[in-house]
């Protein structure tokens, strides 16, 4: 008799337990957010893992109602394995399908950079991966966020490839919109009337996408050739920091027409010194592209911080 009692409150007391632990089974939970990657992480991606990004491209995602998935687009010379440690875990966390695209890759990319690839078939690359998404998560816009030629790429897709119908925010972290001069590249290029043979030099050499960003640019000329305004439809917001080494005049960089916002982070943060390549891990920027991504306050302001610790790039690292 005692065993038997003993054996009935065994199992009354294993049930109980089960059933606890099923209440607090992780498969019930929330997934626990993805950490910000780190310095050491960028490098070793960049390196090694060109095409990851955590938390994106899951091709089984799909979208939380009001929140269209985000593509990813690095920039010139960098990969989104390098590009978005920092900015991709935070779109991913704040709810959204995300998925990136390393764009522009030639032969002389070594499978580990892009941007490389004439404009217009980078953004005809873009196109086909914005269909692909679609078709993926069942929904009928992306919002697509890019730094640097990664901010150019989208543009050009919108403004000449019919993509406005297709996104429904944008945000450009230094995008290279109306050109650079290159370090005076392409303003000596200018001068000497020879910026289409520097073109045609390019391409031979596998870099067309990098000089297609020259004020100046047959590339550049094609997109704005019908005035400077983009189309109706998506919203447009442009995020430069005044201490941009790379995209210059800072100016270039602006976006106009209907919907257009244009941030200027030392506005907001007079003493953020990030550079051109540390504005994609800037904790502002960060905190400025999701408010962008939700559709949040035109007035939000960031917390001011981390980007004040100005390198050669200005890359900020907490």
């Amino acid at each position: 008799m005692l065993i038997t009692r003993f054996r009935a409150a065994a199992v009354a007391v294993a049930t109980s337990v089960v059933a606890v632990a099923g209440l607090a089974s992780p498969a019930s939970a929330d997934p626990a957010p993805i950490p910000d990657g780190t310095l050491v992480e960028t490098g070793y991606n960049y390196l090694a893992r060109p095409d990851y990004t955590a938390g994106a491209n899951d091709w089984s995602c799909r979208p939380q109602a009001g929140k269209n998935p985000v593509i990813l687009l690095p920039g010139s010379f960098a990969n989104a394995g390098a590009n978005f440690t920092k900015l991709g875990p935070r779109i991913k966390n704040a709810g959204f399908c995300t998925f990136t695209l390393n764009f522009g890759q030639t032969a002389a990319s070594f499978g580990r950079i892009g941007g490389l690839a004439p404009t217009e078939d980078s953004a005809r690359q873009l196109a086909a991966f914005v269909d692909r998404v679609l078709t993926a998560t069942g929904a009928t816009k992306v919002n697509v966020v890019g730094h640097s030629q990664g901010g150019l790429i989208p543009t050009y897709f919108i403004k000449r490839l019919g993509g406005a119908t297709k996104v429904d925010k944008y945000v450009g972290l230094a995008p290279s919109n109306h050109g650079t001069e290159l370090f005076g590249i392409a303003a000596l290029g200018r001068a000497l009337n020879l910026l289409g043979i520097a073109e045609d030099f390019a391409a031979l050499a596998q870099f067309p996408g990098v000089t297609s960003q020259a004020v100046g640019s047959r590339a550049l000329q094609t997109l704005w050739a019908d005035g400077d305004a983009m189309p109706a439809g998506p919203s447009y917001t442009v995020i430069s920091t005044r201490y941009d080494e790379v995209v210059h005049p800072v100016a270039n960089q602006r976006l106009d027409g209907p919907g257009t916002r244009n941030i200027l982070l030392q506005d907001l943060c007079p003493f953020d010194t990030t550079g051109h390549v540390g504005i994609a891990f800037d904790e502002p920027a960060l905190q400025l592209t999701v408010n962008a991504l939700k559709g949040g306050s035109s007035s939000f302001r960031p917390s001011c911080g981390f980007g004040t610790q100005r390198g050669m790039f200005g890359i900020p690292f907490a």
